[in-house]
C-alpha cells in the first residue's frame, strides 16, 4: 500500500482557471474519539478520489471515499464495524472576506488532507456505531449481553418499593 498523503501542493499542479484534475490517493484520517472511545479506520489509512478544480480565485475540491471505522458498540461495548461513506466539498477563494468562501483546509495552496479527511469522517460517523442494526444493548440490572440472552430466560424479580413498606406490614400481620 503506498504511503498515506497528509496535505497536497495545490500549486504543483499549475491549474488555469477553469482546469481540473482527478487524483486517486491514500489519505491519512487518523483516529476518532467518540463518547470517550476511540475509533480506528481500519488499514490506517482510506483509498480516496480528490477532484481538483481552478477556479477565478481559488480552488474548489471534492474528496470521496469509504472508510471501515471500527471500536466498541454504543450499547452492548463488542466490537463494531461500520462502513461511512464520504462526499466532502470544499471551496477556497482566497481574496473573498465572506466565511463561506474559505477553507480551514486550505493554506496558501496547501491542502491538509488529513484533517481534511478526518473532520469529513467525524461528522459522517454514526452518532451510536452499532455491533449490529439490533444490538439490544446491555440488560440495566446485571449488565449481561441482551443479544445473547432469551427474553423469556432473562428476567429479574423487581425489588418492592420501599414506599408501601409499612402496608406490607399489615398485609402480612
Amino acid at each position: 500500500m503506498p504511503a498515506a498523503y497528509h496535505s497536497i501542493d495545490l500549486s504543483r499542479f499549475a491549474l488555469r482557471p477553469g482546469e481540473g484534475r482527478r487524483l486517486d490517493l491514500e489519505a491519512d484520517p487518523g483516529q476518532l474519539k467518540l463518547g470517550g472511545e476511540r475509533y480506528a479506520v481500519a488499514g490506517d489509512s482510506v483509498s480516496a478520489r480528490l477532484d481538483l478544480s481552478r477556479t477565478a480565485a481559488g480552488y474548489a475540491v471534492r474528496m470521496r471515499f469509504t472508510a471501515h471505522v471500527s471500536g466498541p458498540c454504543m450499547r452492548c461495548l463488542e466490537g463494531a464495524d461500520v462502513a461511512v461513506e464520504i462526499d466532502a466539498r470544499e471551496v477556497d477563494q482566497s481574496g473573498a472576506e465572506d466565511e463561506e468562501l474559505r477553507s480551514p483546509y486550505i493554506q496558501d495552496d496547501e491542502l491538509d488532507l488529513s484533517s481534511w479527511a478526518h473532520d469529513a469522517l467525524a461528522l459522517a460517523l454514526p452518532i451510536q456505531p452499532l455491533c449490529r442494526p439490533d444490538c439490544r444493548g446491555l440488560c440495566p440490572v446485571c449488565g449481561a449481553s441482551l443479544n445473547d440472552a432469551d427474553p423469556e430466560q432473562h428476567r429479574h424479580e423487581a425489588a418492592p418499593d420501599p414506599r408501601w413498606a409499612k402496608l406490607r406490614e399489615l398485609g402480612s400481620g
